[in-house]
């Protein structure tokens, strides 16, 4: 089955974006973090002076910078700055832990890392060093915390600078075409080691640009952003979506939902997208009404698991006059996304259909597309998908086809509707019995139960059928449901090979910085074969 969406690139570099977005927002405020505030005039300067300070530093066009940091004004400068001096972005996620930030330092190359050294109580710079030589890396910035010795202040950075460095800056600029490289974005490794998503600046402003025009963003309006930089949503449908609409950008570190709703209402907020977590939060927080969230306007999320109640709850309860959700991916930015007037069931139970410019085709295990209606592996393209993976060229041609689609690894179903429902990963996929069971329809299944506020499934293996699903479930606050009573509501609920045959009440789901769930570590707690 295939769905096909109409629509084109800007084809511009990013700072070509920075300059357009300069000249015409120039006085607009384009970022606010505490006292720190630009506007898009001034943003414009704090970045080419930091790309100036990149170039003293030694940077050359095409060279590696890393930023490990949580979101802030510095990231944003620092981000806009590495474009700007022609090298490229490899953020690094805020989670990992030193040996794993080394990893993803050393692979790339980076030259220069940005980073900090008071976030949660955490030393980035020291978790770093105790991991081991980093050979490439000449140069590590602290935008915020303590300078450590060996490393160099934010503030001294700027101060290399120079008019010389700024000229060049001023040629690499001229000299950068849409199909230079701009950033490499590394998977969320949820399934295994993540890898290097090399992008192109006409492939990353692309969707910047679609977000923009998939959500009606626009000059004035205000971006809570939650959503982490190093990802994909909150770099690219983020930083660079606000750039080219000319929005505000509010950096939040971290989700704090106490905090989230003060700032909705300090700020006037206008867009708040994040997880379905986030949404939940605000929904069953008890002080929710002394807030004043009427300038909402904007939800963005996604997810295969979203409750259809919860999307009930975020239209009724909450002022957000658009609603929408999405399917997204580091290798190919956003493909689907579902409309303002879908029905809050078709905004819960898919993602949509193929956004401007993407074609979206379900195939079986040979390749070959499957009828309407039927499930098979998602397949891509569109002109954001990635350029390539970074030094392995064998993962590439497995995922990237040389007529440009992109096997996504998830297994999907496009309705009569043309909208697009996602059952899960290929790898999730278990087999009962001879019979196909996809996680993401049984935790949507398990979500009716009015006690369960989040489920994750799982395959594990039996003797007797090859593998049964094990679900592990988050109860609502008060709620007492033993796993006896569920298996027994759940075979009233649905087919018995889905059924879960094991089911373990947690207190909270393992998740990853950006929301999803990290099934590897639950298959550790899987039973043995009975």
């Amino acid at each position: 089955m295939t769905s096909t969406g109409s629509g084109g690139s800007r084809g511009l570099t990013i700072p070509a974006a920075t300059a357009a977005a300069a000249e015409e927002h120039g006085q607009r405020l384009a970022l606010v973090d505490g006292d720190t505030q630009y506007t898009y005039a001034e943003l414009a300067e704090a970045v080419r002076t930091f790309a100036a300070a990149l170039v003293a530093s030694g940077i050359a066009r095409g060279d590696r910078v890393s930023v490990w940091a949580p979101n802030s004004a510095e990231w944003v400068v620092a981000a806009l700055g590495v474009f700007e001096a022609g090298a490229v972005l490899v953020p690094i996620n805020t989670r990992f832990k030193g040996v794993e930030a080394a990893d993803v330092v050393r692979r790339s190359g980076a030259r220069l890392l940005v980073t900090v050294t008071d976030f949660l109580g955490t030393d980035y710079v020291a978790m770093l060093r105790a991991a081991g030589e980093l050979p490439a890396l000449e140069t590590v910035v602290v935008a915020r915390g303590p300078v450590a010795e060996g490393t160099v202040a934010w503030s001294d950075l700027l101060d290399r600078a120079t008019p010389q460095a700024r000229e060049e800056v001023a040629r690499r600029v001229a000299d950068l075409g849409p199909e230079d490289p701009s950033d490499i974005l590394f998977t969320s490794g949820t399934t295994g080691v993540p890898k290097g998503v090399v992008q192109t600046h006409g492939r990353t402003l692309t969707v910047g640009s679609d977000w923009v025009a998939m959500t009606g963003l626009t000059a004035g309006d205000r971006y809570l952003m939650v959503n982490p930089y190093f990802h994909m949503f909150g770099l690219k449908a983020g930083i660079l979506a606000s750039l080219v609409a000319g929005a505000t950008m509010l950096p939040e570190p971290v989700f704090d939902v106490d905090r989230v709703l003060a700032r909705v209402q300090q700020e006037r907020v206008t867009v708040l997208p994040g997880a379905p977590t986030l949404y939940q939060s605000i929904l069953d927080h008890p002080d929710r009404d002394r807030y004043d969230l009427s300038t909402l306007r904007v939800a963005v999320t996604g997810a295969a698991d979203i409750p259809v109640q919860l999307i009930r709850r975020v239209h009724e309860e909450l002022p957000f006059r658009f609603v929408v959700t999405g399917y997204g991916l580091t290798e190919a930015g956003t493909a689907a996304a579902t409309s303002p007037d879908d029905n809050p069931e078709v905004i819960a139970t898919t993602v949509g259909r193929a956004r401007p410019g993407f074609e979206i085709r379900v195939v079986d295990e040979k390749g070959q597309d499957v009828a309407r209606g039927e499930g098979g592996e998602i397949l891509l393209r569109g002109g954001s998908v990635m350029s390539h993976y970074l030094d392995d060229p064998e993962s590439t041609a497995q995922t990237l086809s040389a007529d440009g689609w992109l096997k996504t690894g998830d297994l999907g179903v496009i309705d009569e509707q043309d909208c697009l429902r996602i059952v899960g990963r290929v790898k999730d996929m278990f087999i009962v019995g001879g019979f196909n069971a996809y996680p993401a329809e049984i935790e949507n299944a398990l979500l009716r139960h009015p006690d369960i506020a989040q489920a994750a499934v799982i395959g594990v293996p039996d003797q007797r059928m090859g593998e049964v699903g094990m679900a592990f479930v988050v109860l609502r606050p008060g709620a007492s449901l033993s796993p006896a009573d569920l298996i027994a509501w759940s075979r009233e609920q649905m087919a018995n090979y889905k059924v879960p045959r094991y089911v373990e009440v947690v207190a909270d789901l393992p998740l990853n910085a950006t929301g999803k769930v990290v099934k590897d570590d639950l298959r550790k707690r899987a039973p043995t074969p009975a």
